[in-house]
């Protein structure tokens, strides 16, 4: 009697994950990794088990062939390593953009960026565009005001120089400045205070010997010591 062919494990790794299935993994990875219990108290291959199960049991899957938990977690790593990777070529691409550039202009030049840097295409901007937002790939982000801000700050530096009238710090600022400088005041006070006790220990040491068996440099030394102190 003829059995039907198993898939091997080698064939499961080779099959194409679908644009559908890197949707449903990205959301069992942020889903599962933010659950408290499992992120605390279960051992990685529990985690990996309660993804693929999520990964299985979606409806947006049905009729699709099962995951293994191996293959999960080897797809999510590409994904991951790859979308950091990508962040980093679009937080360039938005420092450069120029005038007039639009999204479709700073997301082409971020895809050379990405090219040009890593060597090969980028293929997953469907899973950066899920994962974009989330607080781990958000914090990586470029305010989308920065290059105004820091084009504001390059105008009021340019605006100091050539004498025109800039406007004077706010209430809030000359406050921070104020405690900045008591902070510097305070410090100078205490080392000042630690100055003068090493002065005195040192002096006490040189009155402590006998005066005949005082080298030139120590005399010296005290005699100044007693005159700062008077």
């Amino acid at each position: 009697m003829e059995h039907p062919p198993q898939t091997s494990q080698s064939s499961l790794q080779r099959r194409k994950w679908s644009t559908k299935e890197d949707v449903v993994l990205i959301s069992a990875w942020l889903n599962t990794s933010k659950d408290a219990i499992v992120s605390t108290d279960q051992k990685a291959g529990a985690f990996w088990k309660r993804i693929v199960d999520y990964v299985n049991a979606s409806p947006l899957l049905s009729g699709a062939v099962p995951r293994e938990w191996s293959q999960c977690k080897q797809r999510w790593g590409r994904i991951n390593e790859q979308v950091c990777k990508f962040v980093g070529c679009y937080e360039a691409a938005v420092r450069e953009q120029a005038s007039g550039q639009n999204e479709n202009d700073v997301m082409k030049a971020a895809h050379d960026i990405f090219f040009n840097d890593i060597g090969i295409k980028f293929t997953l901007e469907h899973c950066w565009r899920e994962l974009r937002f989330d607080q781990k790939w958000k914090s990586l982000g470029v305010p989308k005001e920065g290059p105004k801000e820091k084009r504001k700050e390059a105008a009021e530096v340019v605006a100091e120089e050539e004498g025109a009238e800039v406007r004077p710090p706010g209430v809030k600022a000359c406050k921070a400045a104020k405690r900045k400088r008591q902070g510097y005041d305070e410090i100078h006070a205490m080392l000042a205070v630690k100055k003068e006790i090493q002065q005195q220990k040192l002096l006490e040491r040189l009155l402590a010997k006998d005066p005949t068996h005082l080298s030139a440099n120590e005399i010296s030394l005290m005699d100044k010591l007693i005159s700062e102190m008077i």
